[in-house]
């Protein structure tokens, strides 16, 4: 992924360095458990620990897999020149190169999930804040894009909140789904390695021993992870697409901060753009790109294939990465946005009264009068409202139906706004658990 939309903690898991030393340590730990196992003498086990302070040279590993051909082979010619070759001659035994990529792989995810974990805490707090702020903050629903019933702005960021927990929920579970390793050698039957030494690897880097490999562990693990971040980047899109619709010129009831010195456009100096919640939603394309090849990558040609190979040296750093920027870019936007309580009020009033049209019609309902009629009888007053902005509830005081079934008390007490706001308490509850 490109510098600009790249944060260095999740850059760091995908470097080449980061990549060899995993892989160093998955061999070293294997020569360690056959050691156990009186497989290997103790002195080749004990070793290959000798390179375990060693900074692999990237370009040399590199300039042998040039002749090579074969990225696995390069780096155990690499650390024999490190361990000494008669030192080295049992790295690797009985192990083929997908025991050393996948559980690399899953490593490197299991580390990334960490990562996005930790941003996913970040966004849940500014919402959570944000909600608490803004609990009682009065605005209009919208459904269509048109104007619906009174709602809260807390409730806005409570739902948003609520969707990113079930996402962080969700990526735990694909943290675990993804956290095995295999060091099953050639088909995955362990005819030429101990299972033991898979369980003891496995252990080691803080993984499970996957229960049934073939010469990779199953891609449907990798699917599942990488639709998981597929979600996330739709929740924060979600997100962004509400705060770009609060900030049009038009609407305006909430904005990204601007900052001072910051500029909106190169020709209008006027323009304030909402260029950060624009640009989330354009890395949520990015990171849902990964989920259709990794969904492909699922079937492979009988015990293995590389088929998959190629496509997961692209999405995993770049959906990770990707993913991790966006998440903390999105904790910042919410956490330092403008709320503009009075405008959110004013759009509400721009059709004085009309978004109390179904406590009418219910009470009109409730009052004996046909559902039919009652709906005709609130809508052709409604509709003067839309093309005329004349105020919704005089003109049901001047409706000698509406009157002759309400009375006037109860055509005024159907406007009091805390009718929709009185179960605020309890969504609260529902969602924070206080």
């Amino acid at each position: 992924m490109i510098p600009r939309y790249s944060r260095p903690e999740m850059v760091a898991i995908w470097s080449p360095e980061t990549k060899f030393k995993i892989w160093y340590e998955i061999e070293a730990h294997a020569c360690e458990a056959m050691a156990n196992l009186g497989v290997i003498p103790r002195e080749n086990a004990d070793a290959v620990w000798k390179a375990k302070d060693v900074e692999f040279d990237v370009a040399r590993i590199d300039e042998i897999e040039a002749v090579t051909k074969h990225d696995v082979i390069a780096f155990l010619t690499h650390l024999a020149e490190h361990v000494g070759s008669e030192e080295a001659r049992f790295v690797h035994q009985g192990m083929t190169s997908s025991d050393v990529l996948d559980t690399c792989l899953n490593v490197q995810l299991v580390r990334a999930a960490d990562i996005l974990l930790d941003g996913m805490d970040k966004v849940l707090a500014a919402l959570k804040k944000r909600a608490l702020e803004h609990k009682n903050t009065v605005r209009v629903g919208r459904s269509h894009g048109i104007h619906a019933e009174p709602t809260t702005m807390g409730l806005t960021f409570a739902r948003f909140y609520a969707e990113m927990d079930r996402n962080k929920n969700r990526l735990e579970k694909a943290r675990w789904e993804v956290a095995t390793g295999a060091i099953s050698g050639a088909v995955g039957t362990f005819a030429n390695i101990d299972p033991a030494v898979e369980e003891h690897v496995c252990e080691q880097l803080g993984l499970r021993p996957e229960p049934i490999s073939t010469q990779v562990i199953p891609r449907d693990r990798h699917a599942m992870f990488f639709a998981t971040l597929g979600v996330i980047a739709s929740s924060i899109e979600n997100v962004a697409v509400e705060i770009r619709h609060m900030q049009r010129t038009e609407v305006l009831e909430g904005a990204e901060f601007f900052s001072m010195g910051q500029k909106g456009s190169s020709a209008m100096p006027h323009k304030k753009n909402p260029v950060l919640t624009e640009n989330l939603t354009g890395l949520a394309r990015l990171v849902r790109m990964a989920v259709i090849p990794a969904m492909e990558n699922v079937a492979l040609w009988h015990e293995r294939d590389i088929s998959h190979s190629s496509v997961e040296r692209g999405i995993g750093p770049d959906a990770t990465i990707t993913l991790d920027f966006a998440l903390h870019r999105l904790a910042g936007v919410v956490d330092k946005m403008l709320v503009f309580p009075e405008n959110m009020l004013d759009n509400m009033n721009k059709f004085p009264g009309l978004v109390m049209s179904q406590r009418v019609l219910l009470a009109l309902t409730q009052a004996g009068v046909s559902r039919e009629d009652a709906y005709a009888m609130v809508q052709r007053n409604a509709l003067k409202v839309w093309e005329e902005r004349v105020d919704f509830r005089e003109l049901l005081l001047a409706d000698k139906d509406v009157v002759a079934a309400l009375g006037e008390e109860a055509i005024n007490e159907k406007f009091d706004m805390g009718y929709h706001t009185k179960h605020v308490d309890t969504i609260f509850k529902r969602v924070f658990g206080e």
